[in-house]
């Protein structure tokens, strides 16, 4: 799922080499995302 939304986002090598605090920002928003669904899915999971 990680690697889907960085491809998505365009978060590069390329991005990191030339705006590190970009690539950051975009992790940290992909990062809270994935969670956000992981958890989702957990909690769905355990109501049924």
């Amino acid at each position: 799922m990680k690697k889907t939304i960085l491809e998505r986002m365009g978060v590069t090598e390329r991005l990191k080499a030339e705006n590190l605090m970009e690539w950051v920002h975009r992790m940290n928003n992909i990062r809270q995302r994935v969670n956000e669904v992981v958890n989702t899915e957990m909690i769905s999971y355990r109501n049924h």
